[in-house]
């Protein structure tokens, strides 16, 4: 299984940014995806987490900003992300879950996320 995000980068505040997560090799099913990010210095927390339901969390510090969002032809996961916050600064991981229970199993490797002025 193989993760790859892309679409990061330098943004003002205010600003948006849509960072992409392409799946291959994926050959079970799916029972949750999700985007996490991790400041320097921070846990890794998540900020948008879906569920093969299509069930949605989002934190407070995100919810009303973020969209998570999955095109299943393209085996592809979204993160729409709107006015921006200098705090939303970060790596930005994708993952899957691949079992009923235990939690995400599998990761990207992250990209970089910086608002600045």
């Amino acid at each position: 299984v193989l993760l790859v995000e892309s679409g990061g980068g330098l943004v003002q505040p205010g600003g948006s940014l849509n960072v992409s997560c392409v799946a291959s090799g994926v050959t079970f099913d799916i029972y949750g995806m999700g985007w996490y990010r991790q400041a320097p210095g921070t846990k890794r927390e998540p900020v948008a987490v879906m569920s093969s339901a299509g069930h949605v969390y989002y934190p407070d510090s995100v919810k009303g900003r973020f969209t998570i969002s999955r095109d299943k032809a393209k085996n592809t996961l979204y993160l729409q992300m709107d006015n921006l916050k200098l705090e939303d600064t970060g790596v930005y991981y994708c993952a899957i879950q691949s079992q009923r229970v235990g939690g995400f199993d599998y990761w990207g490797q992250g990209t970089q996320v910086t608002v600045s002025l």
